[in-house]
């Protein structure tokens, strides 16, 4: 089988689309699916890394986002696309986005009569209100809608999400989930050392948020939820992992936290499995990576009832799960949970052991299943009548 991946975002970038495409191309490659990848090149004067174990690679022209500048969006190409199709036809596209690249990729594909599945990998219409432009959400829902019904099939990464985007008119939707590796994310790798350079030993606890430091992500909560925390318990540290447009004024309201910026991704999971619970507001995910991760780490996590959390926490068994909104109750349990150290290292032991239902293997047999089904079923339609 060949495969092609259509992405505006590959490794080394840090992001959950780039982070789910790279392990899902790991396992394909591993069951001999030979792999196109089709995404921007880089801007001018940025090094770029091509990505392993892809049959053909495609750079096609992109523009940088206005502050987000590691951020391309790809601009069409459908006389490339189309003669990398016509030299090597792959059985199925994936397309990883709904850009301006996505729609020339969808149109291409099934001008030669291949199948097209997409996958929800961001709530753009999320975004509209997290930027002030709530009146463009309808407008943007409407396209999205147009993009995803025009092919074969959408994957989604939770159940929540299928049915909120069904009633909302899209179709064939299918769930698929994200993978952890157990290994990799364990509380085996515990430092002591990073502990002390946060300034606690073994007994005083570490709240720690990982992720984009930008505005959707809620950081306002965060912020105050950290607060509240340093208020309750003065000895425990605060680490922030990750950066973004909001660091330099998250930095300026809480300067007692500990501001890593991007860490390796080789010294990522010594980060988590170095804390004790984990503070994540945000509810702009479709699904949220980092949740799974802090969990295989073996933390107690608080978060909004919400994308991965809403999937994988039973409330006050496997973490936390707020309310979706409710930020003083958001902000009491996580005060709550820092004060009762035997409580959160019984939702971490409970959060390790449900993330690791959450294997990458798992996650590629529903994605092989989705692609097998609409090979299938355009071949069906395409048979001849009688045979």
């Amino acid at each position: 089988m060949r495969i092609c991946l259509v992405s505006e975002t590959w490794a080394p970038d840090i992001n959950g689309v780039a982070h789910t495409l790279g392990h899902l191309a790991d396992e394909l490659h591993g069951r001999g699916v030979e792999l196109q990848l089709v995404r921007p090149g880089p801007s001018q004067g940025v090094r770029f890394q091509r990505a392993a174990g892809m049959q053909a690679e495609l750079h096609v022209r992109g523009v940088s986002l206005p502050g987000y500048r590691e951020v391309r969006i790809g601009l069409p190409a459908p006389r490339r696309l189309q003669s990398l199709w016509q030299r090597q036809r792959p059985d199925a596209v994936y397309l990883a986005t709904q850009g301006p690249l996505g729609w020339s990729a969808r149109r291409i594909a099934r001008r030669h009569d291949i199948p097209v599945v997409a996958g929800w990998h961001t709530n753009f219409d999320h975004y509209c209100h997290d930027y002030g432009l709530p009146w463009l959400e309808p407008v943007l829902l409407s396209a999205l809608r147009r993009f995803h019904n025009g092919c074969a099939a959408t994957l989604v990464p939770t159940h929540a999400q299928v049915q909120s985007l069904h009633g909302q008119g899209f179709q064939r939707l299918a769930v698929m989930g994200r993978g952890i590796d157990g290994e990799r994310f364990s509380p085996a790798h515990r430092d002591s050392r990073l502990r002390t350079q946060w300034g606690v030993d073994d007994h005083t606890p570490v709240a720690l948020y990982v992720g984009r430091l930008a505005w959707e992500k809620n950081l306002t909560l965060l912020e105050e939820t950290f607060r509240a925390l340093l208020e309750a318990r003065p000895d425990m540290a605060l680490v922030i992992v990750g950066d973004g447009p909001a660091r330099a004024r998250l930095e300026t309201a809480l300067p007692d936290a500990h501001f890593t910026g991007f860490v390796s991704r080789e010294a990522l999971p010594r980060y988590y499995a170095s804390a004790d619970l984990f503070v994540f507001p945000s509810l702009s995910e479709t699904w949220g990576n980092v949740v799974l991760e802090a969990m295989a780490s073996g933390l107690a996590v608080i978060a909004y009832r919400h994308a991965a959390a809403a999937e994988l926490i039973g409330h006050d068994h496997h973490g936390l799960a707020i309310i979706p909104g409710d930020e003083t109750s958001f902000r009491d349990a996580a005060v709550a949970l820092s004060q009762q150290p035997a409580r959160f290292a019984r939702l971490g032991r409970a959060a390790r052991q449900r993330a690791l239902e959450y294997r990458w293997p798992a996650i590629t047999d529903a994605f092989l299943a989705v692609i097998d089904h609409v090979r299938e079923r355009d071949h069906e339609t395409a048979r001849p009548c009688g045979v």
